[in-house]
């Protein structure tokens, strides 16, 4: 059975200092006093000595430029971005962790097209072959299993997909996207957040379908801004792992639950 689901996707200083000067001791020899020889002078200092004017017109030691902390956070690392301490390219059975669980009610636990109960949240059944397996959070009634809201930015999401891909036949399967409905109050909260931290965003879409995109070289983070239904999509995707590889554009499709 088909539910529709989500609308898929979606920054040494070198100081040199004149060697110091020498000099030679004075010696005496049977008592009789012997001169001091002149003290010597290695070139370079003794051109400073000789020539104030030149030594003063020596240049400053270069002196190390530290980025402020706007340009730090618009330089993001190439570490794959992460959901409330969930990063892309997590395990499946690493997720399935009760600690993981980021949803309410507290007692969620992660149901996947792989599992029979799957069906009780309007999930096809796959196998653990699939190219790719979507799970959602969901817990348990006197009636069977009810899908979950997961909390995104202290608010529950309206819905929500995670999609998990094998990068080779016999690699785990892996989390490569997270998908997300918000209000549209929590998506101006979400980008003014994700400014702060990673920069500022890449502008796409259109005036009446703005996307806010951060980007870094192993993943994106995007918002979709639906202005007449005050809804947006909150979508990280991880660029390495996603099947097919998947266009930008996709952010503007509705998905269904996931036949494929």
């Amino acid at each position: 059975m088909k539910r529709a689901s989500l609308i898929a996707v979606v920054v040494g200083a070198a100081c040199s200092t004149a060697p110091p000067l020498s000099a030679h001791a004075a010696a005496s020899v049977e008592g009789s006093a012997r001169a001091l020889p002149v003290a010597s002078t290695s070139a370079p200092a003794a051109m400073a000595m000789a020539s104030p004017a030149m030594a003063a017109k020596r240049p400053a030691p270069a002196r190390i430029k530290r980025r402020t902390a706007s340009e730090r956070a618009a330089r993001p690392d190439d570490a794959p971005f992460a959901f409330r301490g969930i990063p892309l390219g997590i395990t499946l059975a690493a997720l399935r962790e009760p600690a993981m669980v980021r949803a309410t009610p507290h007692d969620s636990e992660l149901l996947c097209e792989t599992d029979m109960a799957g069906s009780d949240i309007g999930m096809m059944v796959k196998s653990d072959a699939s190219l790719t397996i979507a799970c959602r959070w969901a817990h348990r009634t006197a009636q069977g299993w009810a899908p979950s809201r997961a909390v995104v930015d202290g608010a529950p999401a309206a819905e929500h997909v995670l999609r998990f891909t094998h990068a080779t036949p016999l690699d785990p399967l892996r989390l490569y996207e997270m998908s997300f409905v918000v209000d549209d109050t929590t998506a101006f909260d979400l980008r003014d957040l994700f400014a702060s931290h990673y920069g500022p965003p890449h502008m796409q879409g259109t005036p009446s379908l703005p996307l806010f995109v951060w980007e870094n070289a192993s993943s994106t983070i995007t918002i979709c801004l639906f202005p007449e239904s005050r809804r947006a999509t909150l979508t990280y995707l991880l660029k390495s792992a996603a099947p097919g590889a998947r266009s930008k554009d996709s952010t503007l499709k509705v998905s269904q639950f996931d036949e494929g």
